[in-house]
């Protein structure tokens, strides 16, 4: 970030003042409803970071896009992953 004229995070605060995502809290959750809490959070991220990559090429800063491209990759399979997964629970009446 600071390389292209950005600021960096600061502290624990500030992680927590632009967390997109917010905590779940619960002291007990089904495991179907912990499946699609996650991939619902992780088709979230995917959409911060593709609008992410879009900064990134606009900015022309490859090494963002391409770095970006690499977490989209993974959390695109996270989530089909996490869509089996919960299909399968959902089969085995969980």
């Amino acid at each position: 970030m600071r390389r292209i004229g950005g600021t960096t995070i600061r502290s624990i605060g500030h992680v927590a003042k632009l967390q997109r995502i917010k905590d779940n809290d619960k002291n007990y959750m089904p495991a179907i409803d912990m499946l699609f809490e996650l991939m619902h959070d992780n088709k979230a991220q995917i959409r911060h970071m593709r609008t992410a990559h879009e900064l990134a090429d606009k900015h022309e800063d490859v090494a963002t896009a391409s770095f970006l491209e690499v977490f989209i990759d993974e959390a695109e399979k996270r989530c089909w992953f996490l869509f089996e997964a919960s299909r399968q629970g959902e089969r085995s009446g969980h």
